[in-house]
């Protein structure tokens, strides 16, 4: 069954969230030293590690950099310890929101994400509260034009869980996340795929579209969220006008 037009989506959120920021490499760096600390500095081992590093380098940051997070990561290098924090909320038309973060400071953090949700007419709310309503997993956007048949053989011998052809001819490729996601993006490249992006997300298991006044606030929550430093992902069921 084919899902909701993605491509346009994704590279539109991708490039808003880059252009603003201006801080790709910092977002990457914390990503980094965060899976180095959590599972070891060896890529090999730490498949989360790996995942971040191939984002890295996509982005072309130098190898220094890369080496110097690892080190932080595991101790070997004096560095800001980062923890994890999630908040949850909803945004106007009632649509979920995952706000993902590391962050030195979780007062501050906490503070900035409620702000951004009460300024633009959202509601943060307690831990758990919309985490049901989405599925942590792997998710591979292949540009448009590959063939749905030959994703899905070399996609599912991998160990994919699912392949969905969108609208506007890209393929969304579902895994777990981690091992299995790196696994499915290799086969899929050696294959000679075009993997436009390979992520572990929060995927809404329902999407809810909202327009008119609340799209606009909805996507100015958006944006501000994702404005902070301390945000590293925002996730989202809503479905807004492009």
């Amino acid at each position: 069954m084919a899902g909701h037009s993605k491509w346009a989506n994704i590279q539109h959120r991708k490039g808003r969230q880059d252009a603003k920021r201006g801080k790709i490499f910092t977002r990457l760096i914390k990503e980094i030293t965060v899976a180095a600390k959590l599972g070891g500095g060896d890529p090999g081992a730490n498949p989360r590690l790996r995942l971040a590093i191939d984002k890295a380098k996509a982005e072309s940051m130098p190898k220094d950099n890369i080496e110097n997070a690892i080190k932080r990561g595991t101790g070997q290098l004096e560095g800001v310890n980062y923890e994890e924090v999630r908040y949850e909320g909803y945004g106007p038309g009632g649509a979920a929101v995952i706000v993902d973060c590391l962050t030195d400071n979780k007062t501050r953090t906490v503070a900035d994400v409620r702000h951004a949700f009460a300024k633009n007419g959202g509601n943060m709310g307690t831990d758990g509260c919309v985490a049901f309503q989405f599925k942590h997993c792997g998710q591979i956007i292949l540009e448009p034009g590959a063939s749905e048949d030959a994703v899905m053989e070399v996609a599912l011998e991998a160990g994919a869980e699912d392949v969905i052809p969108n609208e506007d001819g890209s393929i969304e490729v579902i895994t777990a996340p981690y091992d299995d996601l790196t696994n499915v993006k290799e086969a899929l490249e050696k294959a000679g795929f075009k993997v436009a992006m390979a992520e572990t997300v929060m995927k809404p298991l329902n999407e809810t579209e909202v327009s008119g006044e609340d799209a606009v606030k909805f996507q100015k929550l958006l944006d501000m969220l994702e404005g902070l430093d301390d945000v590293q992902e925002v996730y989202t069921s809503a479905i807004l006008p492009e």
